[in-house]
């Protein structure tokens, strides 16, 4: 069986990338790991686990009404979110990544985002990137 490995932030560019990391492991027949990174320290505090903890109930809650067979894997260890997705998938063998874009200001879009560019430019398969819905989030 094939795997797509997927990074989920509780946001909308997370929710967009689940949404089309699903569809996708239903059109291949393929498992689905969700990757869900935190740095960890001091910034995060037991309010934070526990928002975040709600979120992926809600990720397994979606998922288990697509009947994709899925995996979420809570990563706090002090590595970035890039680091991450690309360790994961290289440990799964993924088939591809998915991750998902904001909207940024056109400076912004000069540096595309730290994670996800290193993610493209690191990753050991290809990614596919996803914009947030417009209006969501």
């Amino acid at each position: 069986m094939t795997t797509i490995v997927v990074g989920y932030v509780p946001k909308a560019e997370g929710r967009a990338a689940l949404r089309r990391a699903a569809e996708e492991a239903a059109l291949r027949d393929a498992k689905l790991v969700v990757v869900n990174s935190h740095r960890g320290g001091r910034g995060y505090d037991s309010d934070e686990a526990a928002a975040n903890d709600a979120a992926l109930t809600e990720v397994r809650e979606q998922l288990d009404s697509t009947g994709v067979p899925y995996e979420v894997r809570q990563l706090v260890r002090g590595l970035d979110p890039a680091e991450d997705l690309v360790a994961v998938a290289e440990q799964v063998q993924a088939e591809f990544i998915v991750i998902g874009l904001r909207r940024r200001s056109p400076v912004g879009k000069l540096i595309l985002g730290s994670n996800a560019q290193r993610v493209l430019l690191d990753a050991p398969c290809p990614v596919l990137a996803v914009k947030a819905d417009e209006g969501e989030d």
